[in-house]
């Protein structure tokens, strides 16, 4: 199929790399010209044919709201806007229902799988009416490893699973990174690295993320080079907010998130262990021990 990406960083760039080799045409835009396939939007939507297909991976917020806001005054009834970003739920429902008064379909792709995504795929964790999710079918399952694509719902429902899926995250990092703290500290010499290296093995704590975090070790032997903050992108926080809303229990979620906040307080070992695994699946920059305190 053909269709446009608006956004070609470390998520839009690799994605329609990966499209394109799956055989699709893809007309990249991004502020850069250097990969940008067209000037400006004007030239994106005149060079795709109707009904058009714009997939939009540019920062949540503001920077979101501004391109839907502009494609809006520019697509035509029956074109579909996919929103792939880490957007918050209710405001993809907020824009599914602004585009639905011009006839313009909304999905929202909730995209995990971070710089690996391009040779191994990419998780996308679908929301959107039924007709408008087949209409860019071809491209997510291009994008999608087998069994790695679920149409979850409703428009919004994409971003809600992708909130709890980085919730779940944040948690099983912290939880790797105790571990690690615990062990650096054990009274009786541990050798770190093959402890975890034998877990990736037969046991029940075995996951990608344990791998990433043994390559971290790997690569920075103690973490010495890292220092420990780390940041939130928000679905975290976003999570915490909706399950006191829904008075549901997410203490495990709650306590990795302020665990985050902890770390831009003093250099912790665990901190530095979950800046190194979002460095390692996502591509995150990584504060060098001794760099000046971080903005918040």
């Amino acid at each position: 199929m053909k269709l446009a990406m608006i956004g070609l960083g470390k998520m839009g760039g690799p994605m329609t790399e990966r499209l394109r080799r799956g055989g699709h045409e893809v007309i990249g835009y991004d502020r850069n010209p250097d990969v940008s396939d067209v000037s400006d939007l004007d030239e994106l939507v005149a060079a795709l044919d109707a009904p058009r297909v714009v997939w939009v991976m540019v920062p949540a917020g503001a920077p979101t709201q501004s391109t839907i806001d502009d494609l809006a005054t520019r697509l035509s009834p029956g074109d579909v806007v996919v929103d792939g970003g880490n957007a918050r739920w209710s405001e993809s429902v907020e824009r599914a229902d602004s585009l639905a008064e011009r006839q313009i379909s909304f999905v929202d792709a909730g995209v995990s799988g971070g710089v690996w995504g391009l040779e191994n795929g990419y998780c996308l964790m679908v929301g959107g009416q039924d007709d408008a999710v087949a209409a860019v079918r071809p491209a997510l399952e291009t994008l999608a490893p087998p069994e790695g694509l679920a149409h979850v719902g409703g428009a919004g429902a994409g971003h809600f699973t992708k909130m709890v899926h980085n919730a779940i995250e944040y948690g099983m990092m912290q939880a790797f990174a105790e571990g690690y703290e615990l062990m650096d500290a054990a009274p009786t010499p541990i050798d770190i690295p093959a402890a975890l290296d034998v877990w990736r093995h037969g046991s029940v704590v075995r996951s990608w993320l344990l791998d990433l975090l043994v390559r971290a070790v790997e690569d920075d032997p103690g973490l010495e080079g890292v220092r420990g903050w780390a940041n939130d992108s928000g679905e975290g926080r976003w999570a915490v907010q909706e399950a006191v809303d829904q008075a549901v229990p997410v203490p495990v979620m709650t306590a990795a998130l302020f665990a985050r906040f902890t770390s831009r307080q003093d250099d912790s070992t665990a901190m530095k262990v979950i800046a190194s695994l979002r460095n390692q699946f996502g591509g995150h920059a990584i504060k060098e021990a001794g760099d000046a305190d971080a903005d918040g």
